[in-house]
């Protein structure tokens, strides 16, 4: 399983939130260049960058800003936030970044979806964000009727591959994953890649999720617990080898 150190960018900082609340913010760096290098300097192989402000907004707000952290950074960085149209996503692309998440657009425009799937094949990465089960929008302020499973079965129809799934209710908590949201999207749509995100708080999460054993899941984002030190970058990495 791959771990992937978040940094998400607002104000041009390398801030967390709370449950996905902009009035919970807190400032972890204010150099999320640096913050990057030091990732990779403790043996992080890849990078989860959200554009918090671009989500907000509904459009890239911090590109030069990623290109910048991509050029500096060895593995692979998947990048969202704001990715609601093809300018959009085209920008993304320009960064650098390997992969691309796409949230919102997914539940709104069929069409860019399809055109997505195209432009971007087995780089796009679509993410079902949700709070108790319903799927959420614009950056986590709207909740939809629609249920995560569901939307995840369709996309499966649809040619998408991989799936970032993030249990609002949990990220920035350090409450610990969802591990049954995850074994139900992992059985809903097994042809699926999962990356999970939302919660971890210690290394026991991270091995109780690669204990699932579920071949589909092959990531997670860890945000908080990295930065408030409740365990190192190789710490982690060496929990998800031996638990898998």
């Amino acid at each position: 399983m791959l771990l992937y150190p978040a940094i998400d960018l607002r104000d041009g900082s390398a801030v967390r939130l709370v449950q996905g609340d902009f009035a919970r913010s807190t400032v972890f760096n204010d150099d999320p260049v640096a913050q990057a290098r030091a990732f990779a300097a403790e043996g992080a192989g890849a990078l989860h960058v959200v554009d918090l402000d671009g989500a907000l907004e509904g459009r890239p707000v911090h590109a030069p800003l990623v290109a910048t952290i991509a050029a500096s950074f060895p593995g692979p960085v998947q990048l969202g936030g704001g990715l609601r149209s093809r300018p959009a996503i085209e920008t993304a692309i320009a960064t650098g970044a390997q992969r691309i998440v796409v949230g919102t657009a997914v539940v709104e425009d069929a069409e860019l979806l399809r055109w997505a799937i195209g432009r971007l094949g087995d780089r796009l990465v679509v993410s079902i964000d949700a709070r108790e089960g319903k799927v959420a929008t614009h950056g986590w302020t709207q909740i939809t009727d629609t249920a995560a499973v569901d939307l995840a079965g369709d996309l499966v129809r649809t040619g998408v591959r991989h799936l970032l799934y993030t249990d609002i209710g949990r990220d920035g908590t350090l409450g610990g994953p969802n591990l049954h949201a995850l074994k139900r999207l992992a059985q809903a749509a097994p042809p699926l890649k999962l990356i999970a995100s939302g919660g971890v708080s210690s290394l026991g999460d991270l091995r109780a999720l690669a204990g699932l054993k579920l071949p589909n899941l092959t990531g997670v984002i860890v945000g908080r617990a990295l930065y408030e030190g409740r365990f190192t970058v190789a710490e982690a990495l060496t929990a998800l080898r031996d638990a898998a």
